[in-house]
């Protein structure tokens, strides 16, 4: 058994909205990144992600209405659905997908 410290993991990483695979659990990927404020872009998967707040928030932006994930919380993003992270997003969050 393996343990990851996330959040020297996110600090490690070279820049913000970069992910980087900590892991894989039951074929997914446990990925972590540092969020820095700025927007990400509109995505769309053909799976379920999970978006797990850690530390901070996110604004996140489903079909134009903000959803704010506060840490501890995490919001399960269906397959298809289009969300993008609106500006004023900050601290790290661990993606789970596939």
């Amino acid at each position: 058994m393996n343990t990851v410290n996330i959040a020297r993991e996110a600090l490690a990483l070279p820049s913000s909205w970069q992910s980087k695979i900590i892991g894989k659990a039951g074929g997914a990927n446990v990925k972590v990144l540092r969020m820095d404020a700025s927007s990400y872009p509109s995505e769309v998967h053909d799976f379920v992600e999970a978006l797990l707040v850690l530390e901070g928030h996110m604004n996140l932006d489903i079909d134009g209405q903000i959803v704010c994930v506060q840490a501890g919380e995490v919001f399960m993003v269906p397959a298809g659905q289009p969300h993008a992270v609106a500006a004023g997003s900050c601290g790290t969050l661990v993606i789970v997908d596939q």
